[in-house]
C-alpha cells in the first residue's frame, strides 16, 4: 500500500511542466527528494516492526527455557512443607515421622462456572461443604484452599475432572506409628503441621517454629529426635490403666515409670486419651466431638490432685531427716486429735501407741500429724519446698500444672497435709519426689529425653541425707510385705510403696464416696531402679469390690510391673527373703 501511494505521487509529478521551465526543474526536484524520504520512512517502520518481533521472541525463548513454576506458590505460606524431625523411642523405634501428602486449592478468577465445579469435586470428596467451595470458588481472589490433605486417589479422580482452575501443592503430613499409645508425650500438630502440644510443642519452642517464621526450614530431613521413653513399656502401661478405668468404672487413669538415678521418664499414660493422628473428630451433623477432645488432657503432668496418704512418705521422711524421729520411736495414736473444729482419726485405728513402721504400715493419720508437729510448720513448709512438691515442676513436657498450697500455713493446714490433703500436686512431681526418698536422697529433674548418669549427678538436689533415704527403703519394703503394697507385690521382684485414698473435693466440700487413688511403688527394694506412680479417679468398684488404692491403684501397678519389670532389665530372684538387704547395701 505504501508503494502504490510512492509511484502515484511519483507519476504525478513527472506530469507536470514538461516544457522544461525553472518550475518544472524545481518540481523534478521536490519529486527526488519526495522519493528519498519515502524510503526513510519505509526503513524505520520496517525496523520497528523488526525490534517488536525480535522482542516478542525472546520472551518466547526465555519461557520455553526457564523451569515450571507452580501455581501454588501464590500462596503466603511459602514454609508449609518444612519438614519435622523424625521422634524416636529409646530404642530407635520411631514414633513419629512426616508423610508427604498434597492439597487442593483454587484460583477463583479462573473458574468458569462455579456450580459445576462444586457439583464435579463432590464427586470425588464425599465430605465436601458444598455451600463453603461454592462460596470460596465465588470470591473472586487468586488463591483458595478447597481441602488439605487429599489421598493419592482423590488427586487423580480430580486430574481426570479436567476443571480449570484447580490444582494442588505438595504439603506434608505428621503421622504417629503408634496412635494413642504415647499421644500424652507426642503431643499433636495443626494442618500445617506446627506443633500444639507435648514433643511437638517443645521442639517449636526450641527454635523450630522461629526458623519456620523467618524461612529457614527447608525439605530437607533433620536430625531425628530420641526420646527417653521405652515404647514397649508404654504400650504396656497405657493398655492396663486403660483397662483399669474400664473395670473400676473410674473417670480417668494414669500411670508413670522413672529412672530414679537419671530422672528419664521411661513411659508416662493418661486415659482418656486420643489418636495424634486425628487430634479432632467431627461428628454426623458437621459438630466437633467434645467428648473425644477431653481425651486431650494429661493428668500426670497437667493437673494437680491432693495425693492422699502417698504423702505420708514424705512426712515421715521429713522427720527421719530432720532427727526428730528414728525406725524406733514411738507415736501415740491412741485417741483421735481434735484441732480447730475438726477431727482427725484413723481408718482402721489401732488405738494405741505405735512405732515408725506401724505408722507407715497402718497408714496412721494420727502418727504421721504427730510428726509433722515434731518438724513445725515453717520446717514442713520448706521440706516440701525442698522436694519441689510446691513449686512448678520444671521439664521438657509444655503445660506443667502449678501446684496449690494455704495462703497461710496454720497448724491444721501442717496436720491434714502431713497425710495429703490440703495440697494437690501433679502425680509426675510425685513420683520425683518418690525417687528422692530412694536414690540416696537426690532430687532430679524429670525428663522425657536421654540423660546418663553422669549428666544427672551434675544437675542433682541433695535433699535428704542417705541414712533418711536407707530408713525409707527399709519402710517402702516393711510395707510391701505387711501393709497395703502387699496389693502390688510380685514375686521375684521386690516391690515396696504406698497406698494414698484421698476424699476429693466436690462444690468445696469432701465427698466421703468419691475418692482419688494413688499408689507409689519403687522395686526392686534392695536396690531400687524404677519408681512406679499409679493413679485412678473416682473408681466405683476395684478388686474384690473396694474402692481404696489398695484395691485399685496398687493391683495396676502389681500387672504393671509383672510385664515391664523384665523388660526394663530387672531379673527376677526367687528364694532369698526380699527384706534382708534392704538396708545392707546402703
Amino acid at each position: 500500500m505504501i508503494s502504490f501511494i510512492v509511484r502515484r505521487r511519483s507519476i504525478a509529478h513527472f506530469s507536470v511542466g514538461t516544457d522544461g521551465s525553472r518550475t518544472s526543474r524545481k518540481i523534478y526536484a521536490g519529486v527526488a527528494r519526495g522519493r528519498s524520504n519515502s524510503k526513510n520512512r519505509v526503513g524505520i517502520l520496517i525496523a520497528g516492526f523488526g525490534l517488536v518481533f525480535a522482542v516478542v521472541g525472546g520472551r518466547l525463548v526465555q519461557y520455553a527455557l526457564a523451569e515450571p513454576v507452580p501455581t501454588s506458590s501464590i500462596h503466603s505460606n511459602v514454609n508449609s512443607v518444612a519438614s519435622r524431625p523424625n521422634i524416636l523411642d529409646r530404642n530407635g523405634e520411631l514414633l513419629a515421622t512426616d508423610l508427604r501428602m498434597v492439597s487442593l486449592f483454587a484460583e477463583p478468577r479462573r473458574i468458569v462456572d462455579a456450580d459445576e465445579a462444586v457439583e464435579r469435586l463432590a464427586t470425588v470428596i464425599p465430605d465436601l461443604d458444598w455451600g463453603e467451595t461454592h462460596r470460596r470458588l465465588r470470591s473472586g481472589t487468586g488463591f483458595q484452599w478447597l481441602k488439605r490433605q487429599i489421598t493419592p486417589r482423590q488427586q487423580a479422580d480430580i486430574l481426570k475432572l479436567g476443571i480449570p482452575g484447580i490444582g494442588f501443592r505438595p504439603e506434608k503430613r505428621r503421622f504417629y506409628p503408634a496412635g494413642p499409645t504415647a499421644s500424652h508425650i507426642l503431643g499433636h500438630v495443626n494442618v500445617d503441621n506446627q506443633g500444639l502440644a507435648g514433643i511437638e510443642r517443645y521442639l517449636d519452642q526450641q527454635g523450630l517454629a522461629d526458623l519456620r517464621a523467618i524461612g529457614m526450614t527447608t525439605d530437607m530431613p533433620l536430625e531425628p529426635v530420641r526420646l527417653s521413653i521405652d515404647i514397649r513399656v508404654q504400650h504396656i502401661v497405657r493398655e492396663i490403666v486403660a483397662t483399669a478405668m474400664k473395670d473400676y468404672q473410674a473417670e480417668a487413669a494414669g500411670a508413670v515409670i522413672l529412672d530414679v538415678d537419671t530422672g528419664e521418664v521411661i513411659a508416662m499414660a493418661s486415659v482418656p486419651d486420643y489418636d495424634p493422628n486425628q487430634p479432632s473428630r467431627t461428628l454426623p451433623d458437621g459438630s466437633v466431638d467434645k467428648e473425644y477432645e477431653k481425651g486431650w488432657f494429661n493428668r500426670i503432668s497437667n493437673a494437680t490432685f491432693e495425693m492422699g496418704s502417698t504423702f505420708k512418705s514424705f512426712t515421715l521422711a521429713m522427720g527421719l531427716d530432720a532427727g526428730k524421729i528414728n525406725l524406733n520411736s514411738v507415736v501415740d495414736a491412741s485417741r483421735p486429735i481434735r484441732m480447730g473444729g475438726f477431727t482427725i482419726k484413723d481408718f482402721k485405728g489401732k488405738n494405741r501407741p505405735l512405732t515408725i513402721p506401724e505408722v507407715f504400715q497402718y497408714s496412721s493419720n494420727i502418727g504421721t500429724a504427730a510428726v509433722a508437729d515434731m518438724v513445725g510448720i515453717e520446717g514442713h513448709r520448706a521440706f516440701l519446698t525442698r522436694l519441689g512438691l510446691l513449686s512448678k515442676i520444671e521439664t521438657e513436657m509444655p503445660g506443667v500444672a502449678m501446684p496449690t498450697q494455704p495462703r497461710e500455713w496454720k497448724k491444721i493446714n501442717s496436720v491434714t497435709i502431713s497425710f495429703g490433703h490440703g495440697v494437690a500436686t501433679t502425680p509426675l512431681q510425685t513420683a520425683v519426689a518418690a525417687s528422692a526418698l530412694m536414690n540416696g536422697g537426690k532430687l532430679i529433674a524429670p525428663t522425657f529425653l536421654p540423660r546418663s548418669r553422669e549428666e544427672a549427678a551434675k544437675i542433682a538436689q541433695k535433699v535428704i541425707n542417705e541414712r533418711t533415704s536407707a530408713d525409707m527403703r527399709f519402710l517402702y519394703n516393711w510395707n510391701g510385705l505387711k501393709g497395703s503394697g502387699r496389693q502390688a507385690q510380685v514375686e521375684g521382684f521386690h516391690v515396696g510403696g504406698k497406698t494414698g485414698t484421698a476424699d476429693k473435693v466436690i462444690n468445696g466440700r469432701y465427698a466421703s464416696n468419691i475418692n482419688f487413688n494413688a499408689f507409689v511403688a519403687a522395686f526392686p527394694m534392695d536396690r531400687p531402679r524404677y519408681t512406679l506412680l499409679t493413679i485412678i479417679d473416682a473408681p466405683k468398684t476395684g478388686e474384690h469390690g473396694g474402692r481404696t488404692a489398695a484395691s485399685t491403684a496398687a493391683p495396676m501397678a502389681k500387672a504393671i510391673i509383672s510385664r515391664t519389670a523384665s523388660l526394663l532389665g530387672v531379673q527376677p530372684r526367687f528364694g532369698d527373703d526380699p527384706g534382708s538387704n534392704v538396708l545392707a547395701n546402703y
